[in-house]
């Protein structure tokens, strides 16, 4: 970009943010995730650190919030509650401490790391030792008096008095070794003496709310039939700014201490946190660093315990260790340059649209694709979001050079979740439709009551190359080492034309090609072998029959298991579909008439026939497992939704094991399901089940039902 166009992405990136904060921080109302309005703030910044001529006292980088509301008494904070720069990553961490060591040549550098509690940030001012005023944050400079409603957080002490004995963290049972005191500095604990009995004492820190009391609220919320709660913050904010305190009592919230603003001769910011505890405040954990390899490895020790922590946290905060060095290397616009903090990979971030183009599916459906300005989510780097259909397009109005809000959760697809339209430069373009395969040239078309758009060319190698990957997957005939890539190679060689083709490779016919060495061919040539043995659900689902996904494939393989043994051939499944009627398909439990009709056409066509007679040829043997009949009254008829990851099985091994116990799979929370399977790391799916008040159950216990 020149730099007229640079300069029109700042103003609209400030006007954004400054509208989004204002929601936030005034209204308390929020449209984008913190996440998304994080990743506008770091595009701001980054534009205005790379372009600072652009840089303007009025930027949202040099603001801390919105202004102040009028319901309380404005507050003027004796030093600014400034705001802190955000990093991302190792690289961004290491050009901040290469700034610094810029300004302080020939110092060795400390660091002291901490947790970033997603809470709401207060000071706390004493006078003679006696809580005499707490205030919010506000712009900064102003805040509003709260102290009434932070008196009923338990917390925070009314009276300050010095405390001997070690202060213990919310860990239960282990002390903070950062505030593991033994003893005071003899100099310091004389000018605490002294300023409790006379003098002011400023501290700052952050309510929030623990993870089990917003839970208990939602919970009582949910009975009452009322909207849940989105996050503990938010509630934690909201408590503060009520004018009856009576409410803020009831929230039970809690306050842990980060910073003693006060100079009572404390050298280090490490040793004001063993100054907090003693004062009788709780304190998040911490470290002394060395180096950004240190910063890095607690970074990631505490990204591990993040989910066990009674509180929600965004990251960790790094400050220069030294009292007198941080002061002297000052402030840059509204953050202090001997603090960084950083966030944890987000689940969601701003990026532009590059371009819009279509894959085609194995169905010949035509699915729009996102090509994106290269973004990071979750520690991945995101190209591409996928946009559904031609709908979903409309729905959300995107158009080439948008900036959009991407999402990513766990293993799923990311894909556009809101349009930015008040950045829009007035180049952008509309996306329409291919009337025409992009693959192949053939005209496409839109099925009536279906929102895509298909291929009408039942031969377009986009489909039949799609339709051959999903043969091989690994739900469906599991042929390792017939990957997307080795699969297209061989359809240009002219050595496959159909899925029947894999069955008849020799070793021979795979090692002249490039990519193919003696080993790699007679691997694959193994795989195939073995795979000529395979279950009757998965085949059904490696043919590839729209509308036909494994639960589908399950029912339809109990169909035809009702009168078999241990095994039944293709001949045998192609003469009990020529046999069962369409108003049959129909009314089987959870078939319905239009998966019914894609079943029907499917076992009427020429040439899906001409397919399962070629798989017979090729040697290719359907098998019903042992205990495909057997149910248990606890789990039969009950439908099951799994999120997160398990130690003793795979999501797989899981799913099989509910259907042959009689149980039903479902890929979505919804008020029908039975119980959400929770493991490790769960995504999006365990808060909804949580907001519909689903059973779920941890590993221990799924284990425990289908022993």
């Amino acid at each position: 970009m020149n730099k007229f166009k640079i300069e029109q992405r700042i103003k609209r990136l400030k006007k954004e943010i400054n509208y989004h904060r204002y929601l936030y921080h005034v209204l308390d109302k929020q449209e984008i995730s913190d996440a998304a309005l994080d990743s506008l703030k770091h595009e701001l910044f980054l534009l205005e650190q790379k372009y600072p001529e652009f840089l303007t006292f009025d930027s949202p980088s040099q603001r801390v919030g919105g202004k102040p509301l009028e319901k309380f008494k404005k507050v003027c904070h004796r030093f600014p509650m400034l705001s802190l720069g955000d990093v991302f990553n190792q690289e961004e961490l290491k050009n901040w401490e290469e700034r610094i060591q810029k300004l302080a040549p020939g110092q060795k550098l400390k660091y002291f790391a901490e947790l970033k509690i997603d809470g709401f940030a207060v000071s706390l001012i004493y006078k003679d030792g006696i809580f005499f005023c707490g205030s919010t944050r506000g712009d900064g400079r102003i805040g509003e008096d709260v102290t009434q409603n932070l008196k009923t957080i338990e917390s925070i002490p009314l009276k300050l008095s010095i405390h001997s004995m070690p202060f213990e963290t919310l860990r239960k049972g282990k002390k903070d070794k950062v505030s593991n005191l033994k003893a005071l500095d003899k100099k310091i604990r004389k000018n605490l003496e002294k300023i409790i009995k006379k003098g002011t004492l400023e501290i700052r820190g952050e309510v929030y709310m623990a993870k089990k009391v917003f839970e208990k609220i939602n919970q009582k919320r949910l009975e009452k039939s009322e909207p849940v709660y989105a996050n503990p913050r938010n509630i934690a904010a909201g408590s503060i700014r009520q004018l009856d305190s009576k409410i803020t009592d009831s929230r039970d919230l809690e306050f842990l201490a980060y910073d003693l603003i006060t100079d009572i001769g404390q050298k280090s910011h490490s040793e004001e946190h063993k100054i907090l505890p003693a004062l009788g405040f709780k304190t998040d954990q911490g470290k002394i660093c060395g180096s950004v390899k240190k910063i890095i490895d607690f970074f990631k020790s505490i990204q591990k315990k993040r989910k066990k922590l009674p509180y929600q946290i965004d990251g960790i905060v790094i400050s220069v260790n030294n009292n007198l060095l941080y002061k002297k290397l000052g402030v840059v616009g509204k953050a202090p340059r001997g603090s960084i903090a950083l966030k944890f990979p987000a689940e969601e971030a701003t990026t532009q649209v590059e371009n819009i183009c279509v894959q085609v599916g194995r169905t010949g459906a035509l699915t729009p694709v996102a090509y994106l300005k290269p973004v990071n989510i979750e520690g991945i780097t995101i190209t591409r979001a996928t946009l559904h259909n031609e709908d979903e397009i409309k729905k959300l109005d995107v158009r080439i050079g948008d900036t959009v809000i991407v999402q990513r959760a766990g293993d799923v697809i990311p894909d556009i979740v809101k349009v930015l339209p008040g950045l829009r430069t007035g180049k952008e373009k509309k996306f329409q439709m291919p009337k025409n395969c992009p693959i192949c040239g053939a005209k496409t078309k839109r099925i009536s009551g279906e929102v895509a758009v298909y291929c009408s060319n039942e031969n377009c190698f986009a489909k039949e190359k799609e339709e051959l990957i999903h043969f091989v997957s690994r739900k469906a005939f599991n042929i390792e080492g017939l990957g997307k890539k080795i699969i297209e190679h061989l359809m240009n060689e002219g050595l496959i034309f159909s899925a029947a083709d894999i069955f008849y490779f020799k070793k021979g016919d795979l090692e002249p090609l490039e990519r193919f060495a003696e080993k790699s061919a007679e691997n694959l040539i193994q795989s195939i072998e073995k795979a000529k043995k395979i279950s009757l659900a998965r085949f059904i689902y490696a043919l590839g029959i729209r509308h036909v996904g494994e639960e589908t494939a399950r029912l339809l393989a109990q169909q035809t298991a009702n009168s078999k043994q241990q095994t039944t051939n293709i001949e045998d499944l192609i003469d009990f579909f020529q046999k069962i009627s369409l108003e049959e398909l129909e009314n089987i439990q959870d078939i319905g008439p239009i998966v019914g009709k894609s079943i029907y056409s499917f076992f009427h066509s020429e040439k899906s026939l001409k397919l399962l007679k070629d798989l017979s040829k090729a040697g290719v043997e359907v098998n019903l497992p042992q205990n495909l009949q057997k149910v248990s009254f606890r789990i039969s008829g009950k439908t099951f939704v799994l999120t997160g990851s398990m130690e003793t099985l795979s999501r797989e091994q899981a799913k099989e094991k509910i259907r042959n116990l009689g149980g039903n799979i479902s890929s979505s929370v919804s008020k029908n399901m039975d119980y959400l399977v929770c493991g490790k790391n769960p995504g999006s799916k365990f808060e909804k089940a949580k907001k519909l008040g689903i059973k779920i159950l941890n590993e221990g216990e799924f284990l425990k039902m289908i022993k």
